[in-house]
């Protein structure tokens, strides 16, 4: 026999580049009449998008979870796969894991998937590439390498009519973001070997 429902607060994680914030949530779990144990014991409560968000690319890219990504590209997960989740607030919808890494500053992660053909032209759903993600971070290596890979990115506007430049601050980063940049430039493959 089961009784009224209980109110209790369960607890778990939540990784934001690396990062963990503490979140409660309260649940209303079924009490056994003979004991005080719940009838059932949920974990963490996850829709399936959130499952398949934390299972995917886009996750071990933010995570900078290099070997999951070198696993999953091995694969044959499409580095420039979009997340149509908009799972978290870092990025919108529209997101690939080049833009995820980017955003967290995982350089190895972004050398991996640029080696896999991730696109860094790509953009998500406010129309920011992975560069315009690097600056306003201020991910300065990151930034070089996408550079380096791409250098019409600099010229990239986003959909608020933003370039890259303008989103990181002011300094050395901001006058190396400035189109159109004088470093010495490569293709992809150069870049990678």
């Amino acid at each position: 026999m089961i009784v009224a429902p209980k109110q209790v607060f369960s607890f778990y994680f939540e990784s934001v580049c690396n990062y963990f914030v503490i979140c409660t949530m309260a649940t209303d779990i079924p009490q056994c009449s003979c004991c005080t144990n719940p009838v059932s014991s949920p974990s963490v409560y996850q829709t399936l998008s959130e499952m398949d968000f934390e299972r995917g690319i886009w996750s071990a890219a933010m995570d900078g979870d290099l070997e999951r990504v070198k696993s999953l590209t091995q694969k044959g997960t499409d580095s420039n796969l979009r997340d149509s989740t908009g799972y978290t607030a870092l990025t919108p919808g529209g997101a690939t894991p080049l833009h995820r890494s980017a955003y967290c500053g995982h350089l190895d992660v972004v050398r991996l998937l640029l080696q896999h053909r991730a696109d860094p032209m790509l953009c998500d759903d406010d129309g920011s590439s992975p560069l315009h993600k690097a600056a306003e971070r201020s991910h300065e290596e990151v930034c070089l390498l996408l550079m380096e890979c791409c250098a019409a990115l600099c010229s990239q506007a986003n959909n608020r009519l933003l370039l890259p430049f303008q989103l990181a601050p002011q300094g050395d980063l901001q006058e190396l973001l400035k189109p159109p940049h004088t470093l010495r430039l490569q293709t992809c493959r150069e870049t990678m070997t």
